[in-house]
């Protein structure tokens, strides 16, 4: 080349290497020029390579070359990998940072950014995207790194918005927003936690979504869901103890990620005992969010409910609280992939019908012998119609009761909207059996050339 690295593709090259297994990143369109310029090399890398042995394909926006700037001959590095990606059917990792489109483009850099998302639209659903924010994404780009299945940020150093903060003020940071599904501390921790993604998520929608694991799948749990942080009830249950957490900085209220059943990956719904279990606007937002990915990759759901119900705040009614929640029930009730549920402890109205009821298209829901399902909650269900009978017994006494008759988990079996009564230390043992026997689930009706008759 008669130019050092460092000159030719400045530090981001080095920087997207390290994302990969050492020694396995190979870069295309390495002399693509800019083409206002035709001393400079165009202000994007691609490539692909190894991560964690499986292959990858990535691109990282070189702001050390004439800020990043985003132009017609950029977008077309990124197509062309895109369309490597797709073929090859792995996964795409985009490292945003840019100033923006190259102005003297006009016309031109607009176009650009919209090929670039009709590329990420194509490819959804058919091999996972991660974006990772390491600088500015502003504008058309924040709107295009919006569009891949995740994405990750660095604390006090992504700046992910549509209009900057100079024009509207300051905002919370992406990931408080729901814009981003994890914040890492550092540059590093940001790729660090994007090959913990890649190594357990499937490569493509037609890939098995199974890891390896020698935990004993009939291993016996203790859990005590009165007590137990979602964290610890899902470390108890899954392989390993290990859990992939996503979206904690934006919901409190439900524990969402990724861990695996019986060598078989699942994403997670969990909710928080500690914060009630509330259906927040955040917490159905990123439960629909991950569901639709999930079920894009054949990957199964396993619903975990210990809620009290819905959020009641003049803040959630104004913010299209509604909506929210019929996103969530749109997600469940359209979903084709494996759902499990199991009903924990608390579902109080509609908290029970959106978490992965069978009416919503679960297809196994179990219950712990404490669990209560309920229109309203034992407290309120007695204030409302046996309020004339406290006196005669003790509002206490007449809440268990209530929860004994009208709002046990064994009613509900009774009515066929729970399968099985699980006790609690055989939790795992039936999460996995569930999960194992749904993971071939096929989708609709199987194809048949006739039946065959009994000639």
């Amino acid at each position: 080349m008669g130019q050092t690295d460092e000159k030719v593709y400045g530090l981001s090259k080095a920087r997207l290497e390290s994302i990969f297994d050492g020694g396995t990143f190979v870069e295309i369109g390495a002399y693509t020029k800019r083409a206002d310029s035709q001393a400079d090399f165009e202000s994007v890398v691609c490539g692909y390579g190894a991560v964690e042995g499986r292959l990858a394909f990535a691109f990282i926006q070189d702001s050390g070359r004439t800020k990043g700037a985003f132009g017609e001959r950029h977008a077309k590095k990124i197509a062309a990998l895109y369309e490597l990606a797709v073929k090859n059917g792995a996964p795409i990792i985009g490292v945003f940072d840019s100033a923006g489109a190259v102005i003297y483009d006009g016309a031109q850099a607009l176009a650009a950014y919209g090929k670039l998302m009709k590329k990420i639209s194509d490819a959804s659903g058919i091999i996972p995207q991660i974006a990772v924010i390491d600088g500015v994404c502003g504008g058309s780009s924040a709107v295009a790194a919006s569009m891949f299945d995740f994405v990750v940020t660095v604390k006090d150093h992504s700046k992910l918005y549509v209009n900057p903060p100079f024009v509207v003020g300051e905002t919370k940071p992406a990931v408080a927003r729901g814009l981003s599904a994890y914040e890492a501390q550092d540059e590093a921790s940001a790729f660090g936690f994007v090959r913990e993604l890649i190594a357990i998520l499937p490569q493509n929608n037609a890939d098995a979504s199974y890891t390896d694991s020698a935990d004993d799948l009939n291993r016996t749990v203790s859990v005590d869901v009165e007590t137990d942080a979602a964290e610890a009830l899902v470390g108890a249950i899954a392989d390993d103890g290990k859990f992939t957490r996503l979206y904690a900085d934006y919901t409190d209220t439900a524990l969402l990620g990724f861990a695996s059943f019986g060598g078989v990956l699942t994403g997670v719904i969990a909710s928080q005992p500690a914060k009630k279990g509330i259906l927040t606007i955040g917490t159905a937002r990123a439960a629909a969010k991950l569901i639709s990915f999930c079920d894009s990759f054949g990957i199964p759901v396993l619903t975990l409910v210990n809620s009290e119900g819905l959020e009641v705040t003049v803040e959630a009614e104004n913010a299209a609280y509604a909506s929210e929640l019929a996103r969530l029930a749109y997600a469940y009730t359209t979903s084709e992939n494996a759902k499990v549920t199991v009903v924990v402890g608390k579902a109080y109205g509609a908290a029970f019908t959106l978490l992965g009821s069978k009416s919503v298209g679960a297809d196994i829901v179990f219950a712990l012998p404490t669990a209560c399902v309920s229109v309203l909650s034992p407290e309120a269900s007695v204030a409302f119609v046996w309020n004339d009978k406290v006196g005669e017994r003790s509002r206490e006494e007449l809440e268990a009761e209530w929860k004994e008759s009208c709002g046990s988990a064994r009613e509900a079996v009774d009515v066929g909207e729970i399968d099985d009564i699980v006790e609690p230390s055989e939790l795992r043992k039936r999460v996995c059996a569930a999960i194992g026997m749904l993971s071939a689930k096929a989708d609709g009706i199987p194809t048949r050339k006739h039946a065959n008759l009994p000639l």
